[in-house]
């Protein structure tokens, strides 16, 4: 066994044992971020703070179940698997009632119902959950825009007309196309997911391989207009969980369809992040904002790890070595500098931050502490396909 896995296994461990509690506290939750005391939040209760996508349809709401199924899969121990199952199906249940209406939908149902509705079927068979995920797909495809080639990304908020509104994060949610086309053998759902990917590509971008965070295009022509800083430092910026969406997403794209210029550009925005990481291995929540001030993100950190795990399967010449390597070394920074394995606090990674301007720095997120797990899944060979 190699020292990379022995140490992998040992994180592992440490994972296995915190989460035991953090599961029973929080069974019937919907959490997000932690309090001042290190407790979660919940966004299952649908009072709205923002706007209708907050709450119950808040985008992040999918990844404590996926959590709970990656604790289901690993744990040794048949009581707690059971207690997770249960807990993880809950989760699924409360999400579902998300499809009974339009208002406050997105395109983040991907994110919603991979780790939740499509995990459970996986893992469990459940025709209900194939159900839950197939009506999310059909909701996600109905968003397709055919004159630009994009799925839009949000619903109009009030004084921003969003209709032509396009975000790097699908894609990732475009993979609940990809397995949609499989389980019903349909070829539109990989056609529209194929079609945004393609879009993306060309527009999305850079010739250096950063990319932009929110492209706009005119809604009834497809022309493209130009691209918003999201939640990067400016228009021309490079915020690094975007590049994690980008790099991850286009290995996944490939996955799934095979087309080779999907490789290359995950190849492309693979080394790009490669020439802006320190050899701290911190990553900065924008890799184009220099000199002082530039705040990190650790959430970035566990999506960018994760997707160069995933692109070294795929790549050769020497660079999957380098991709695995590098995700590695992140990973190991976060472990010894910013992760919290005790019983006091739900979370587990720390020091992330929502977008570079937000208020919110140096907190903690759900889905920094999913792909955190599901990265050293990966290296300690489990093998359940999780997107």
């Amino acid at each position: 066994m190699s020292a990379d896995k022995i140490w992998a296994e040992a994180v592992k461990e440490k994972i296995l044992n915190k989460m035991v509690c953090v599961r029973e506290r929080n069974h019937g939750k919907l959490p997000y971020t932690t309090d001042l005391n290190g407790r979660y939040d919940d966004k299952s209760d649908k009072k709205i703070a923002y706007g209708p996508d907050d709450g119950l349809n808040w985008w992040t709401n999918g990844f404590w179940g996926g959590i709970l199924w990656l604790m289901y899969e690993e744990s040794p121990n048949k009581a707690d698997k059971s207690l997770y199952k249960s807990s993880a199906r809950m989760c699924l249940q409360m999400l579902s009632a998300t499809l009974d209406s339009y208002t406050g939908l997105h395109h983040d149902v991907g994110f919603m119902f991979m780790p939740t509705a499509v995990m459970q079927y996986r893992l469990t068979g459940d025709d209900r959950a194939k159900d839950i995920a197939l009506h999310a797909a059909n909701i996600l495809a109905g968003r397709f825009n055919i004159a630009g080639g994009f799925i839009r990304a949000w619903n109009d908020i009030p004084g921003c007309d969003t209709k032509g509104w396009a975000i790097i994060d699908c894609m990732f949610n475009i993979t609940l196309l990809y397995w949609a086309s499989k389980i019903t053998d349909d070829p539109r759902y990989k056609q529209i997911a194929m079609a945004h990917a393609d879009t993306v590509m060309e527009h999305f971008i850079r010739a250096d391989g950063s990319s932009i965070h929110i492209g706009e295009f005119n809604p009834y022509t497809g022309e493209y207009i130009c691209n918003h800083a999201g939640q990067g430092y400016s228009t021309s910026s490079a915020w690094s969980r975007g590049q994690g969406w980008a790099l991850y997403g286009f290995t996944l794209s490939y996955l799934h369809s095979k087309k080779e210029e999907y490789l290359t550009t995950a190849c492309r925005v693979a080394d790009y992040c490669l020439s802006q990481i320190s050899d701290t291995y911190i990553i900065p929540s924008d890799f184009k904002k220099k000199g002082e001030g530039n705040i990190e993100d650790s959430c970035a950190a566990c999506v960018i790890a994760g997707g160069l795990i995933e692109l070294s399967t795929v790549t050769k010449n020497g660079k999957s070595q380098t991709y695995l390597s590098t995700a590695v070394n992140i990973l190991k920074a976060l472990d010894e500098n910013r992760n919290d394995y005790s019983e006091k606090t739900d979370a587990i990674v720390t020091g992330c931050s929502a977008a570079y301007h937000s208020n919110q720095h140096n907190i903690t997120m759900n889905y920094a502490d999913y792909f955190f797990i599901e990265a050293i899944w990966k290296l300690t060979d489990t093998t359940t396909e999780t997107w």
